[in-house]
């Protein structure tokens, strides 16, 4: 005999509670990782993006600059190998327009034009070109944690889930986290958008062939 149904308001509230728990255990986690830890493990990244054959084909990226203290996956290198490949790079950014905020991505041809504007995560300059759906072949999403269904715990401003639809199709959205970051199963909305891979330092998931053994 099944238990009594929970309403839409209720559910909500309990994925709320859920994420906000799974945020503050994973930026202790993230915190405990010394720089040397980080720097090996977003190589590792790296190197599993290099050869995606969505990252081989794509003509353009959306990729994110890593906000240090947060001690995200840094995908700096990859904007470089990125550049010398002949791809363009977009990132993301936030602009408070009347009382909404608009979000996107912008072309970024020298990315020392990213710094901190009106988030706190480096964004392009304003006057930078803004992509429009068509332009962005592969879009790397960042996460405080991801299961492997393709699902995803931000830092919770709804950047991305509000971002992708806009540019997916024909983007492929990856998720990128270090390994321990992956939950059997994140806590998921309505509005949270699904991605179409995972990365992590120790290995590639399918959301349709999701294993727990990462050999």
């Amino acid at each position: 005999m099944s238990g009594p149904e929970i309403d839409r308001e209720t559910l909500e509230v309990i994925v709320v509670r859920a994420k906000r728990q799974v945020r503050a255990r994973m930026r202790s986690l993230r915190r405990a990782l010394p720089a040397t830890a980080i720097a090996q493990r977003s190589h590792a990244i790296v190197e599993r993006l290099v050869k995606l054959p969505a990252f081989v084909a794509a003509r353009s990226i959306a990729s994110f600059w890593p906000i240090e203290k947060n001690h995200e996956v840094d995908l700096r290198p990859l904007d470089a190998l990125a550049r010398q490949a002949g791809k363009s790079l977009y990132y993301p950014f936030m602009e408070p327009s009347g009382e909404v905020v608009r979000t996107g991505f912008r072309r970024v041809d020298d990315p020392g034009a990213l710094v901190p504007r009106t988030q706190s995560f480096a964004e392009p300059p304003p006057d930078a070109p803004e992509a429009a759906r068509g332009e962005i072949d592969l879009v790397l999403v960042p996460a405080l944690a991801a299961d492997g269904a393709g699902y995803r715990v931000g830092y919770g401003a709804g950047f991305y889930d509000a971002t992708l639809p806009d540019i997916r199709p024909p983007a492929v959205a990856v998720i990128v986290a270090f390994d321990f970051q992956l939950l059997a199963e994140a806590p998921r909305a309505n509005a949270d958008v699904r991605c179409d891979l995972v990365i992590t330092d120790l290995r590639v998931i399918e959301p349709h062939v999701w294993s727990n053994d990462p050999h």
